[in-house]
């Protein structure tokens, strides 16, 4: 098989693309290594990737004819998994503009390619668990709601939902979208929690704690979400009553977790005492996360098996290893 991964130096890029290479696929990937965190971080990662047939191309997918004219040759591909986006909830309040450029513009270049593609290929693309917005009902399933967005980010990637539906009704694309839930592990973003409370944590440094720290999340283990995107890969979706192939699914632990007890498993991993600063709410945020995988189960054999007690210390000793703490 042969698949192009967009956002290939990102977290999530950088595990599945080597999870590829090591079950003997062949990956083309494209990554902008733009600096909303540090581009090192981001070439280490391409550098740690197992031996395989790789092919890094540096691009902006905003720039489809440059896209195109990089991947020219290197088709056809079985499959494209989507997982270049612009991040963050509390980044799009003062940079929307980054997320249209990115979120949108680049998703509709990835669906062009995904159209005018030599033979018929399966798009994969990230969807997010800030689409739920402020749907109080929990855990969220997939056929929630989702037109309440708080954040300007979950507004772009509940727009590359209907996105994708919209050219796979017209183009007969099957396409996979997959709701991520707070992903974490290993090779981590700089800009979330886990990396943000360890930082904090090994320099004695406040960790800010939002809505006071009373707020609960379904932390998701890095290994167990790339195995649900393997299984997604593996099974285009089948058309629906309107002969439609698109689906959705969530990729979560599903098991929320406060997050005071997120950081007490990392203050016992790291062998230190955080020191907490508490604040009221953040606008864009929501008090708690909460995925029903029970589609994902069924039709992707999705089982995650990593609680924060196992995943959080895998975390903390990557990060030793990494920041030389």
């Amino acid at each position: 098989m042969s698949v192009l991964v967009t956002g290939v130096a990102g977290f999530i890029g950088f595990h599945l693309a080597a999870a590829l290479l090591r079950a003997g696929q062949r990956v083309v990937g494209i990554d902008n290594l733009n600096d909303y965190y540090d581009p090192a971080l981001k070439r280490a990662r391409l550098a740690a990737l197992p031996k395989g047939d790789f092919r890094f191309i540096e691009a902006d997918l905003a720039e489809a004819a440059g896209v195109r004219a990089a991947l020219a040759g290197e088709g056809p591909f079985e499959a494209i998994v989507n997982l270049a986006a612009q991040a963050g909830v509390r980044y799009s309040l003062e940079h929307p503009e980054a997320y249209v450029r990115s979120n949108i513009q680049g998703f509709l270049t990835v669906l062009e390619l995904a159209r005018h593609s030599e033979q018929p290929v399966h798009l994969v693309y990230a969807s997010s668990s800030s689409v739920y917005g402020a749907n109080k009902k929990l855990p969220f399933a997939v056929g929630d709601p989702t037109d309440r967005p708080v954040s300007f980010y979950g507004a772009t990637k509940k727009a590359n939902e209907a996105m994708a539906y919209s050219y796979s009704s017209l183009y007969g694309i099957p396409a996979t979208g997959l709701r991520f839930f707070t992903v974490y592990g290993p090779w981590g973003r700089p800009d979330m929690a886990p990396w943000l409370f360890a930082d904090a944590i090994f320099a004695g440094r406040p960790i800010r704690l939002f809505n006071r720290g009373e707020m609960a999340r379904d932390f998701s283990y890095i290994d167990d979400v790339i195995a649900g995107v393997m299984a997604a890969i593996a099974r285009p979706p089948a058309a629906d009553e309107a002969g439609v192939r698109h689906t959705l699914y969530n990729l979560g632990n599903s098991r929320q977790e406060p997050l005071r007890r997120f950081l007490s498993v990392m203050e016992q991993a790291a062998g230190r005492t955080a020191i907490i600063e508490e604040l009221p709410m953040q606008a864009g945020d929501v008090t708690a996360t909460h995925a029903d995988i029970a589609d994902s189960r069924r039709d992707l054999g999705y089982d995650p098996a990593t609680p924060i007690d196992e995943g959080v210390p895998r975390f903390i000793d990557w990060f030793r290893q990494y920041k030389g703490v």
